[in-house]
């Protein structure tokens, strides 16, 4: 069976085609700049023969029925596609962002799912209205393929409500559904269910803290293979240091800023997401310049790496205490899988507590999942490359199996 995961953004469709035989990625692509003068699809395709094959047009592309038509097409081309035609895509897959508290795993799509969508916008306004384009689109040109929504939100639907209310008025909860949701859910999951396979022990039997280390940031408490607790909030905003988001700050930031700097709450909402975090702190986002400069001697460089990786040991530390018994950590996404720095000084002083890295392992680069933490670390250390698009191509099985 071949699965295409979609991913679509406001002016982007990111996909890959999957064969669940072997769980093979097929093929891989991006339509991006949609709606603009000048569209790109870049599709890479892996169609067996040991060499990947790249396709890069330019054209315009004014809205998503048009960039998956030419996905689709791409796909479907005589000398670098992977499919003969798209009557061979056997189910479709999104993910979508948010799923609120309506929506604790992956539903096949219906009508009635759709409109719990739209319901949904006002908690995910940027992202959502893109999900269900993406979701509107394929259901026009694959009617009769069966779809799957796959929700970031839906594995953190498990927290107690300890975790995810906020101590404001509780009727904010009731009428407007204001509360902790947590994000980064299909990565969390993932990555969750590799370190049990690795601990060699169901899932349901291991305490995890998994750190999901990217331009966006999050770390998700796992007890007996469920969330119980999430840096992310009821927005990608709160917690960890990100590449552009600020994490954690004193709300009243936002009255001081107001008061002091004259600021609307439009402007403070983009200063927030758009220029703080590590970009705010040293004037970069990309952790590789950050590293460059701070050998070169830049100080504020340093002082973000400082910054972010202090606020990451006070959430393991956290979450240890939520959890009682940790069985391993887990690393994972773009810096947590590449980044030995920042794994380093993230655990930092945590021996006492059972931490112990394993110097020359945390510094190996491999694709692959290994063990970073020492023989006698009583904690085990991981790093774990994460796959979404394959949790949601997993999830899909599950899903049209039911």
């Amino acid at each position: 069976m071949k699965f295409f995961i979609i991913n679509s953004g406001s002016s982007s469709i990111k996909y890959q085609v999957i064969e669940m035989a072997d769980e093979s990625v097929l093929a891989t692509g991006l339509v991006e700049r949609i709606g603009e003068d000048r569209g790109r699809l870049r599709n890479t395709a892996f169609p067996g023969t040991g060499h990947e094959q790249e396709a890069v047009i330019e054209q315009p592309i004014p809205d998503h029925r048009s960039g998956m038509l030419l996905a689709i097409a791409t796909l479907t081309d005589r000398d670098k596609g992977v499919i003969r035609q798209a009557s061979e895509i056997d189910a479709i897959g999104h993910r979508v962002v948010h799923g609120g508290e309506d929506f604790r795993g992956s539903m096949r799509i219906t009508a009635a799912v759709i409109e719990v969508l739209r319901h949904n916008i006002p908690l995910a306004p940027l992202h959502n209205p893109a999900n269900l384009d993406g979701i509107r689109v394929a259901r026009e040109i694959f009617p009769e393929v069966p779809q799957v929504a796959v929700f970031d939100t839906a594995f953190h639907q498990t927290m107690p409500p300890r975790a995810y209310l906020y101590a404001i008025p509780y009727a904010l909860y009731q009428t407007d559904r204001v509360r902790r949701y947590g994000f980064h859910g299909t990565s969390h999951r993932f990555v969750a269910g590799e370190c049990a396979r690795l601990l060699d022990r169901p899932l349901s039997a291991c305490n995890l803290i998994t750190i999901h280390l990217g331009n966006g940031c999050s770390i998700t408490a796992i007890e007996n293979g469920h969330s119980v607790d999430t840096s992310l909030g009821m927005t990608p905003l709160e917690g960890l240091v990100m590449g552009t988001r600020s994490g954690d700050v004193d709300p009243a930031l936002h009255l001081f800023l107001k008061q002091n700097k004259g600021m609307g709450l439009e402007a403070i909402d983009d200063l927030l997401n758009k220029e703080s975090g590590l970009k705010g702190l040293c004037g970069m986002n990309d952790m590789r310049d950050i590293h460059r400069a701070a050998g070169a001697g830049d100080v504020r460089a340093r002082l973000a790496v400082e910054v972010q990786t202090y606020r990451i040991r006070k959430y393991i530390g956290a979450y240890m205490a939520v959890l009682g018994r940790v069985d391993a950590i887990v690393f994972t996404a773009g810096i947590g899988e590449n980044d030995p720095i920042v794994r380093a000084e993230s655990l930092k002083g945590m021996e006492p507590f059972g931490v112990r890295l394993d110097p020359e392992r945390n510094r190996l680069r491999d694709r692959d999942a290994r063990r970073i933490s020492a023989p006698d670390s009583a904690i085990q250390v991981w790093v774990i490359p994460t796959n979404e698009e394959l949790a949601i191509a997993r999830e899909m099985a599950r899903v049209l199996r039911d």
